[in-house]
């Protein structure tokens, strides 16, 4: 088993790779995902969808989503166009790291991919017009198991690069966490 150089664990089981891609007078050519890196969260990992998302305003957000169980996800996200501040948040019962975030820059131009391990919420926001992204996910989308973050928690305070120029009544609709809560089960 390998994995590519330039791997990054910034919280246990989320990973940044750091892509090399190919170049020559046509363009590029890089991979997404390999079933044979050495990744925790990659191992034996199904393909369930390939989703592509296209945003329009620099300064969106979307998110912070996740699936609860048994549909709980693993989630590989590269920027192919564009600029964004990228957020993955610990929402792991009993974990360690619960509630902590981490946050990369994903740029089109400076390929690095996002791996997103299962128990963490995922959102970013655009710092440039046209963005577009591409998601891996290791489980079929069922909204009946979906849920989110509000993106302006007050408990994770997450400073949002831009002022947030566009939400969707979805994401904005995320009520603030209580106090009390202490995460989702695997």
């Amino acid at each position: 088993m390998s994995f590519p150089e330039g791997v990054r664990e910034p919280l246990p089981g989320v990973f940044v790779i750091k892509s090399s891609p190919s170049s020559d007078d046509r363009g590029s050519f890089g991979r997404l995902f390999d079933a044979g890196w050495d990744l925790t969260p990659l191992r034996g990992m199904p393909v369930f969808q390939v989703n592509h998302s296209a945003t329009r305003r620099r300064g969106t957000v979307r998110g912070l989503h996740f699936q609860t169980a048994p549909y709980c996800e693993t989630k590989i996200v590269t920027c192919t166009s564009g600029r964004i501040f990228d957020v993955v948040v610990d929402v792991r019962r009993g974990s360690p790291t619960f509630m902590h975030w981490h946050s990369e820059i994903l740029d089109g131009d400076d390929p690095q991919s996002f791996v997103i391990p299962p128990g963490f919420a995922h959102g970013f926001q655009t710092l440039s017009d046209h963005c577009e992204l591409i998601y891996i996910h290791s489980q079929p989308f069922r909204p009946e198991f979906e849920s989110g973050l509000h993106p302006s928690e007050p408990r994770l305070d997450i400073p949002w690069p831009e002022a947030i120029a566009m939400l969707s009544k979805r994401d904005s609709a995320h009520p603030k966490v209580e106090d009390d809560w202490k995460g989702i089960d695997l």
